[in-house]
C-alpha cells in the first residue's frame, strides 16, 4: 500500500482503487457507466468525472486519464491510511482489516 509508485503506475494502466476492490477502466462495461469511480470518494476526480469519461480518456491514451486516476488513487490511499489510523486508535483495527483481507481476494482475481 505504501509503495510510492503503485497508485500512479496503476493509474497509467487504467486501474483505480475503490472500496469494492480495484477496477480497470479500460474494460468495456465502463463505456456507459456514468457514476463516479467510487461513490464514497470525495476527490476532485470522483466529484467531477464519470467512469465513462475516464474510460474514454484511458482508451484514447490521453494523459489526462492517467492524471485524473492518479489523483483519485493517491487520495484513496491517503483516506485509507487515515481510516487505519482511526481504527488502531479505537482498538478495532482487526475488524477494519478483515474488510480488506476479504476484498483482497477480489483484487487478486481481477
Amino acid at each position: 500500500m505504501f509503495d510510492c509508485v503503485s497508485p500512479t503506475r496503476l493509474a497509467r494502466h487504467g486501474a483505480a482503487f475503490t472500496s469494492q476492490g480495484r477496477i480497470s477502466l479500460k474494460n468495456a462495461p465502463y463505456t456507459r457507466d456514468f457514476s463516479p469511480i467510487d461513490e464514497n470518494c470525495r476527490c476532485s476526480t470522483c466529484l467531477h468525472h464519470t467512469r465513462a469519461y475516464l474510460h474514454h480518456l484511458v482508451r484514447q491514451n490521453e494523459m489526462a486519464g492517467a492524471m485524473l486516476l492518479s489523483i483519485h488513487n493517491v487520495t484513496f490511499l491517503i483516506e485509507e491510511a487515515r481510516a487505519c489510523r482511526k481504527a488502531i486508535l479505537e482498538g478495532r483495527f482487526q475488524e477494519h482489516f478483515s474488510h480488506w483481507s476479504s476484498t483482497r481476494e477480489l483484487l487478486v482475481r481481477q
